[in-house]
């Protein structure tokens, strides 16, 4: 078993679509429109196939411009080789740093980073191991 993908809503799926593959540098990968329920998929990663790989769906329900996030999700997470470094791309690309690079407290050996998508989702930024 694999996680095949996670699934976010999103207010705006061109502007989300933006974000996540300019400043996150995902791809496009599929696009799935259904008139008849009114929703509109687009997954993305960082692979060319969704079917081997755990990638991320945006979901946009048409005319659906908000969502309440809640307090039961935490957020998402990226594993990057340097996260101070890749602060201060997702910076200079426009993205929202919310918590600097900086070590995890409890564990100096760990540097974290949080980022915001345009929906508000967390995006934690970890060190690859």
């Amino acid at each position: 078993m694999r996680f095949a993908h996670v699934m976010i809503r999103v207010n705006n799926l061109d502007e989300s679509i933006e974000f996540y593959s300019t400043v996150l540098g995902m791809k496009l990968q599929d696009v799935v429109v259904n008139d008849e329920y009114q929703y509109t998929i687009a997954f993305l990663g960082y692979g060319d196939d969704r079917h081997k790989e755990t990638c991320l769906e945006l979901t946009y329900n048409w005319g659906k411009s908000s969502y309440e996030i809640g307090t039961a999700f935490g957020h998402l997470a990226i594993a990057v080789v340097d996260v101070y470094k890749a602060c201060e791309e997702v910076s200079a690309k426009g993205g929202s740093v919310t918590r600097p690079a900086g070590p995890l407290k409890g564990k100096p050996d760990s540097i974290i980073a949080f980022i915001k998508d345009p929906n508000g989702y967390q995006i934690e930024l970890v060190t690859q191991k």
